[in-house]
């Protein structure tokens, strides 16, 4: 299959209408028509159910739309990387390092003094992303290593190392009542008087479940809790950006969140396996 083909494919897959998918590809309804009968005869399956007042998707048509979507990515990614591969040799960092905004704040600033330390130690870029994005820039080329804390992150198809695990802590209002206890339960979070449900990390990345007003930033919701108008549980790191008015308790069966350090498999760099090396040392 050639990519062009697979780029036409996914735009028809993804707008189940031949029209709409050429005006997204800039070319002719005809042409498209013609590429896709063409890819499944190559093929020799249907991938699309064509009507005269829909398309859908076979089973057969889902299978190809996702692997089409996995390879098209991979060779943006290629692009990519020997782009900056290029540009590194020319002035440029040498490694992109991305991680989540406002999280392993300290861990990080230990990572990079410790690799800065390293004979050949080249120069690091560090990229912030908002709430599950960095995943997403890892795998796309725009990051040669990322700061990853399953279960939030999905490390499928990378290489990784464990750094840490953690526990959760329910964060509160100073001087709310259950901020007198040693511990809590989720039960406890979830049942709170006065405050509306619990802000949780959900699998993606983002914030699920809580009933307190929209936030945009780790900032606005430690103020909303400081104000009783939200409450959150987050990963135990938090603790160290907590402003006064904002307590943390520890949650004990919330489920334990682990920082990794993850990168392509098919990476050669040297560099990256000397950061790498100096993660797994601290």
């Amino acid at each position: 299959m050639e990519t062009r083909e697979l780029r036409y494919f996914v735009a028809v897959a993804e707008e189940l209408h031949f029209g709409r998918a050429a005006q997204r590809l800039g070319i002719a309804q005809p042409p498209l028509s013609r590429a896709i009968q063409q890819l499944e005869r190559r093929l020799g399956v249907a991938l699309l159910e064509r009507t005269s007042r829909a398309v859908a998707l076979t089973d057969a048509g889902a299978v190809l739309l996702r692997e089409g979507r996995a390879a098209l990515d991979a060779v943006d990614a290629a692009g990519r990387r020997t782009r900056r591969a290029a540009h590194a040799a020319t002035g440029g960092p040498d490694l992109v390092l991305v991680t989540k905004a406002g999280t392993a704040g300290e861990l990080l600033s230990k990572l990079l003094d410790a690799y800065a330390a390293e004979a050949g130690a080249v120069t690091v870029d560090v990229l912030l992303c908002g709430p599950g994005e960095q995943e997403k820039l890892l795998r796309d080329g725009r990051a040669d290593v990322a700061l990853l804390h399953r279960p939030f992150d999905s490390t499928a198809g990378l290489d990784t190392e464990e750094l840490r695990t953690e526990g959760q802590v329910a964060l509160l209002p100073a001087g709310h009542p259950l901020t007198a206890r040693a511990h809590l339960r989720l039960a406890d979070v979830t049942a709170l008087p006065g405050l509306p449900m619990p802000y949780v990390l959900a699998p993606d990345g983002t914030y699920v479940d809580g009933s307190g007003p929209p936030f945009r930033s780790h900032e606005q919701l430690y103020q909303l809790i400081a104000l009783g108008r939200a409450s959150a549980v987050l990963p135990e790191e938090c603790r160290a950006h907590l402003p006064r008015d904002v307590a943390a308790v520890p949650v004990l069966d919330a489920p334990t969140v682990t920082t990794v350090i993850a990168w392509p498999p098919q990476s050669r760099s040297r560099a990256l396996a000397g950061l790498v090396r100096a993660a797994t040392r601290l």
